[in-house]
């Protein structure tokens, strides 16, 4: 049986007087993309945010390979988690860079991962040409944030995870205030991605469509924990009420993921 990359146990927060995490559970493997389905205050991007480091858990336990977050130091966590990317809701793109800038952020403060060296500034504009090529937006190299739709913006964001090809890509309501069309270019960017980085990905959203595109295996996600969690075709005949509702929206054939090239 396959080793979790991810693996997280009991894990649990509390904000206030509110529960967002109840001893959750949750296994990701790796080279998967997993999503994480679920109505909107249940908890998801909270779990994304600990998984990233950016949120330290009241109890419980994430371990990612064989490290535990929760039992290292400030620089070790930074080894960690300096080799994940993530796409917040909102993009997050710097509004005084230009695309261009932004993309090349990373590489300029952190270098070449794996070869553990800076980068020149000839080698920073190739790979960021190349990553904004990929995303489709060489065009606006130049172009402030302020200049871009939301869908642009998205891939901006993507294109600054590509350009250091992270090992963990976690997605944030990747499609969330998009028209349809432009929600499928970026869930055929996040399937394109997952290909050529070979990298592990977790996507949170509401969307059954972009999970059902993008996915490998589907979580439900209810009141703080994960209620079910399967292969996206066998996810879909779970007998839940939430996922009956869902099967009713969608085509019956959605689970068969487009072929990307």
């Amino acid at each position: 049986m396959q080793t979790p990359l991810i693996r997280i146990r009991d894990l649990s927060k509390r904000f206030h007087q509110k529960e967002i995490l109840k001893k959750l559970n949750l296994d990701i493997y790796p080279g998967e993309t997993l999503v994480i389905l679920g109505k909107s205050g249940t908890g998801k991007s909270v779990l994304l945010k600990h998984i990233i480091g950016l949120s330290k858990a009241d109890s419980g336990s994430i371990e990612i390979g064989d490290k535990s977050l929760a039992n290292l130091s400030s620089s070790d966590l930074y080894q960690i988690t300096i080799e994940m990317g993530m796409l917040f809701q909102g993009a997050a793109l710097f509004d005084s860079m230009t695309v261009e800038e932004n993309t090349g952020f990373f590489l300029r403060h952190h270098g070449d991962l794996k070869q553990k060296k800076p980068l020149s500034e000839e080698e920073i504009t190739l790979r960021v040409k190349d990553a904004l090529k990929r995303v489709g937006l060489i065009e606006a190299l130049t172009k402030m944030p302020s200049e871009l739709s939301g869908g642009m913006k998205k891939r901006a964001a993507l294109a600054r995870l590509i350009v250091y090809n992270p090992s963990i890509i976690l997605y944030d309501e990747p499609t969330t205030g998009l028209d349809p069309i432009t929600s499928m270019q970026i869930n055929e960017l996040i399937v394109k991605t997952q290909q050529e980085l070979k990298a592990t990905s977790v996507v949170v959203t509401h969307d059954i469509l972009s999970a059902l595109y993008v996915g490998d295996r589907l979580a439900l996600m209810e009141d703080g924990v994960i209620i079910h969690i399967d292969r996206k075709d066998l996810f879909m005949n779970i007998c839940h009420p939430t996922i009956e509702f869902l099967k009713t929206t969608v085509p019956k054939d959605a689970y068969m993921r487009k072929n990307i090239t």
